[in-house]
């Protein structure tokens, strides 16, 4: 099983969400959307995650009429919790190789 990796560029980002350029640039300015590749803003590549947040953050804007620094509050918060129930899924794991072998 090959796992492939998206990378889409800033033009295609801002097709696919129907959004523009400087809504991108604002988002990464806000930390919502964060490039993997790219000095300029015409060069930014983006990966899956970064497409996701982005798409997340324009329908929290959309949706509750948040402003975008409430937004970023908000990703940041989001993502935190994924990382934190990343780790706990990794330690429960643990736990039980750990329950097992005793």
């Amino acid at each position: 099983m090959s796992s492939a990796i998206l990378h889409v560029s800033i033009s295609e980002l801002c097709e696919r969400e129907s959004v523009s350029h400087s809504l991108v640039v604002e988002l990464v300015d806000h930390d919502i959307a964060r490039p993997i590749e790219g000095t300029s803003a015409q060069e930014w590549v983006f990966d899956a995650t970064g497409a996701h947040w982005v798409k997340k953050a324009i329908r929290l804007h959309r949706d509750l009429e948040l402003d975008w620094i409430a937004v970023a509050m908000l990703i940041d918060l989001l993502r935190q919790k994924e990382q934190l129930e990343g780790e706990n899924r990794l330690l429960k794991q643990r736990l039980q190789r750990f329950l097992s072998e005793g």
